[in-house]
């Protein structure tokens, strides 16, 4: 019991040292200018990202709720990566491009911030808590797993899903001020959909 005790403080203490990286790399460190042409793709692919993540997580959810442990394992694993994948691209979109804002006297701004404030601080907490519930998977403490995991759940499905509409929202204030779109268009096997 000591070994998870200890996992767990280690789980928390690499959380809390992420959460600082990230809180430093948003608001204290100023992102290259030479830079801010490239790559400007990875915000779109972090809403992706988010989006699978969430369709994985209500598959895993579908599939324990049918004792389908195979499959729900899976379906989490999935879920897991996409979200692994989203904050490497996230790290690297904000290394290179710094925070987009919200632009002031654009319709439901306080919408958004209400939205934005909930998901990044929803987001901090899922960090550790999706870590955890994978660490007592993985050991085969599911009657711990069981417990933490209803926790879980609706902050990280929360997350991905207001990860979507974060950034749909701010496209779309960032294009009726009349600011250069977070992605101008998206090629989908021959057709376009513009943003």
């Amino acid at each position: 019991m000591n070994s998870i005790k200890s996992a767990i403080l280690a789980i928390c203490a690499i959380s809390a040292g992420a959460v600082a990286f990230l809180l430093w790399l948003i608001y204290a460190r100023q992102a290259p200018v030479e830079f801010a042409s490239r790559l400007t793709f990875l915000p779109a692919f972090n809403a992706l990202l988010n989006g699978l993540s969430a369709t994985s997580i209500l598959s895993g959810l579908f599939f324990i709720s049918r004792r389908r442990i195979a499959a729900h394992r899976n379906a989490m694993l999935v879920a897991f990566c996409f979200s692994s994948l989203f904050l490497v691209s996230y790290i690297t979109n904000h290394a290179l491009h710094g925070e987009t804002r919200y632009p002031v006297g654009v319709a439901h701004r306080s919408l958004y911030l209400v939205v934005l404030i909930s998901h990044v601080s929803l987001s901090i907490l899922a960090l550790p808590l999706v870590l955890v519930t994978f660490l007592l998977s993985l050991t085969g403490r599911f009657a711990m797993h069981k417990r933490i995991a209803r926790f879980t759940f609706p902050i990280w499905l929360y997350v991905s899903v207001t990860g979507v509409v974060v950034f749909l929202m701010l496209h779309m204030a960032l294009r009726s001020a009349g600011a250069k779109p977070i992605v101008r268009k998206l090629a989908f096997g021959g057709w376009e959909a513009g943003l």
